[in-house]
């Protein structure tokens, strides 16, 4: 039996031991703390939605009018198998009302569905680009943070907050057709 040359038993043992480091050594996190975000707007105003307080974004959804006292109150539509009702979050903002909005999301916290105008797109926010408000002057709406992107400034909706405002109008209740 001849014994290997000394340059491939180095080049081994360089690899070995470059793979027990490489178990021994932490996982590091490349990528900060990020929140995902979805970019709207409400007439000419730009906001901005947790991703997290979502279960789901439509567009051209048909709306039926229902009759209600509340005149954020659009009607209701059907998302998987469940009738909800649909307000309009630029009414509910204090904007003044539009043409029937485009685009929907559905509120994680209660089967809701919030109309709005636009749809900007999927925004990624480093923690530290999320900031709090600094006085009760600077809400907008339900805004409790503002996120800070590379062209604008969007105060960032709460969305559950949003939702327990319509607790105090009447709200339809809703239906399910796997009941």
């Amino acid at each position: 039996m001849t014994a290997a040359p000394s340059g491939l038993a180095e080049r081994a043992a360089e690899l070995r031991a470059s793979f027990d480091r490489a178990f021994a050594v932490p996982i590091r996190s490349e990528a900060a703390a990020t929140q995902d975000l979805l970019a709207i707007a409400v007439g000419t105003e730009p906001y901005a939605i947790r991703l997290s307080e979502v279960t789901g974004l439509f567009a051209d959804r048909r709306i039926t009018p229902i009759p209600g006292s509340s005149t954020a109150l659009l009607g209701i539509a059907g998302f998987r198998g469940t009738i909800v009702p649909v307000y309009s979050l630029p009414m509910l903002l204090g904007h003044s009302p539009t043409q029937l909005p485009r685009w929907l999301v559905i509120a994680a916290v209660a089967p809701v569905a919030l109309a709005f105008d636009q749809f900007d797109g999927h925004l990624r926010a480093a923690a530290e680009a999320i900031l709090p408000r600094q006085s009760p002057e600077q809400v907008r709406g339900y805004a409790l943070e503002f996120v800070r992107t590379e062209s604008v400034v969007r105060p960032v909706l709460h969305l559950p907050f949003v939702v327990d405002a319509l607790g105090t109008m009447d709200r339809p209740q809703v239906m399910s057709n796997q009941e």
